[in-house]
């Protein structure tokens, strides 16, 4: 089969890392040295690292996961391995990027899932972009530059400091984003919309109903609705709908493998019922999404 032109690269940060880069799970830079030294990374692609820019100057946008964000002063956004972005930038650019490996919290905590507890970092790309203003702007600078200024530095305890300041950051725009909102629901409920999206994210090809999904949380389909619009705005069945179509998009643009594969792989009984269910989502029948430009709708 040929191979599409528009499959998008995966990179790793061995590749992205500089000869002298002494931190192999870390990549902390000044945005705009980072953009000089990899052109290229504007065009759409993703990565098998977490991946952090932090904006203190600039315009125009980015996407992530085929959705667009305006650049601004103070936006910071999170991506997670796997997650497909790109930038088109007007201008010059300037802030920080942070790039490190799943391993870097994997001995430092306890708590294996302790990323996934902030919203941010789930990657759900309408969650993963934040806006920080005043304190928190200034409060979250400082710590990149430490941040930066430690792997310069770098000695025996730089990468503990890093994951310190790290979580600070993490603590500082959850504060700063509305956090709090969904911390203060009762922790069941919270636990039970955790795992709600856990599930999604490992059944989505093969269960499309909330009540199949409410049946192994031991909830009825009603809680489990009223639990997903009150915390997240959104019926289960839409969030059900998302994913799905999230790995569409992806596939599309990444499998090298036809449509009508592509809708077999996703558990639609035809091409027809696939292309009826992408374009009733997007606008676009899948074809016409696979020709756009990385994806960009």
């Amino acid at each position: 089969m040929q191979q599409l032109k528009n499959t998008i690269p995966v990179y790793d940060i061995c590749s992205l890392s500089n000869d002298d880069h002494v931190l192999q799970e870390l990549i902390a830079a000044p945005f705009a040295a980072y953009l000089k030294v990899h052109p290229n990374l504007h065009l759409a692609h993703r990565h098998s690292f977490y991946h952090i820019v932090f904006f203190t100057e600039g315009r125009g946008y980015h996407t992530i996961d085929f959705e667009r964000f305006d650049v601004q002063p103070g936006q910071i956004y999170f991506m997670i391995p796997g997650q497909v972005h790109s930038w088109n930038f007007e201008g010059e650019v300037d802030g920080f990027v942070i790039n490190f490996s799943e391993e870097l919290f994997r001995s430092f905590l306890s708590d294996g899932q302790y990323l996934e507890k902030y919203s941010f970092l789930r990657g759900v790309a309408q969650e993963s972009v934040c806006l920080l203003a005043n304190d928190a702007y200034r409060a979250t600078k400082s710590i990149f530059e430490k941040i930066v200024a430690e792997v310069k530095e770098s000695d025996a305890v730089s990468l503990d400091m890093i994951r310190a300041c790290l979580i600070e950051v993490f603590i500082t725009v959850w504060r700063s984003s509305g956090g709090q909102t969904e911390a203060q629901a009762p922790l069941q409920n919270q636990l039970i919309l955790f795992n709600f999206r856990k599930l999604v994210d490992r059944y989505y090809a093969e269960k499309r109903l909330p009540k199949e999904y409410a049946s192994m949380l031991y909830i009825t389909p009603n809680h489990l609705n009223a639990l997903c619009k009150d915390l997240l705005g959104k019926a289960a069945g839409e969030l059900i709908r998302d994913r799905i179509l999230l790995e569409a998009k992806r596939l599309l643009i990444n499998a090298d493998q036809s449509i009508s594969a592509t809708a077999l792989q996703l558990n639609f009984t035809d091409n027809s019922h696939f292309t009826k269910f992408f374009k009733k989502c997007t606008h676009m029948t899948p074809e016409a999404f696979r020709k756009a430009p990385g994806g960009d709708v």
